[in-house]
């Protein structure tokens, strides 16, 4: 279920601020977001992990403070993650 070490490495290289920058808001709010998708594509075939629902509620409820955060801290940045990501519509 985890994201797989070439994935990851991915997704940091997408969202990363500087060159070793693993940690940044954006970068864990993409992290975040590949694990809920892998998540809910686990959840179409299994219906009744509610263990599972649980973690994907966590990480959630997660995803939106580190948004919430970064929305206070700078809009620009926000707008952008949210763009890249596609998370509002």
């Amino acid at each position: 279920m985890a994201l797989l070490k070439e994935q990851k490495e991915q997704i940091i290289k997408k969202f990363r601020k500087k060159e070793l920058d693993t940690g940044s808001c954006e970068v864990q709010v993409a992290l975040i977001t590949a694990r809920i998708l892998e998540l809910t594509e686990h959840f179409k075939v299994h219906k009744f992990d509610y263990h599972g629902k649980q973690g994907l509620t966590k990480l959630v409820n997660q995803r939106r403070r580190l948004l919430d955060y970064l929305k206070n801290k700078s809009v620009d940045r926000y707008a952008k993650i949210v763009a890249d990501l596609q998370l509002r519509k």
